[in-house]
């Protein structure tokens, strides 16, 4: 199967109040995380990425994606271009935050060439994988995706590279849940 990025003025990036269908997307990696608290899965997609995180009765499920993938608009707590960088954040009920810094940087090639590099080459933990080549230029795009979980909250670093526009999306969300009350 082919498996080439979008362009990446043509990214979006979504947050839902729900879980999405796995059949909206093309899944070419993905992780399972199970915690006393929580769960999640992470998935590697043709565009980005998806991750579905549940803990104390909320479920939030984040996509960078293109923006002419169909989505549903039910539930969809933020929606916008992927363009330049923002800082997001969502309070759920219970207690339940959600927390979020995404960028997209143009970068000059040989700069791009070296992070394309050191991903392709470095990461040994985490999801990694390579897309194929565009025609336009020898090598494929690269995502990553590197998870570190704790009792009450779990911290996802991903980032995908566009090397027919020489440019990198990082994303860095943060999925928490409070405290846990002692018994007195």
């Amino acid at each position: 199967m082919l498996s080439v990025r979008p362009k990446v003025a043509e990214l979006a990036f979504q947050v839902f109040s729900r879980s999405l269908h796995p059949e909206l997307y093309t899944i070419h990696r993905s992780r399972r995380i199970e915690r006393t608290r929580y769960e999640a899965r992470i998935d590697i997609t043709n565009c980005g990425h998806v991750i579905t995180w549940n803990g104390g009765g909320v479920t939030i499920c984040e996509v960078a994606t293109s923006a002419h993938q169909p989505l549903p608009k039910r539930r969809c707590l933020l929606a916008k271009s992927l363009k330049g960088s923002r800082t997001e954040r969502a309070q759920c009920r219970d207690g339940v935050e959600y927390r979020t810094n995404f960028q997209l940087e143009s970068v000059e090639p040989d700069l791009f060439w070296m992070v394309q590099q050191q991903l392709g080459e470095g990461p040994t933990e985490g999801l990694l994988h390579t897309f194929d080549a565009s025609g336009r230029m020898a090598l494929g795009a690269l995502s990553y995706v590197n998870v570190e979980t704790r009792q009450n909250s779990m911290l996802v670093q991903a980032i995908h590279t566009f090397p027919d526009d020489y440019a990198i999306v990082k994303v860095e969300s943060v999925f928490s849940l409070p405290a846990e009350k002692s018994a007195a």
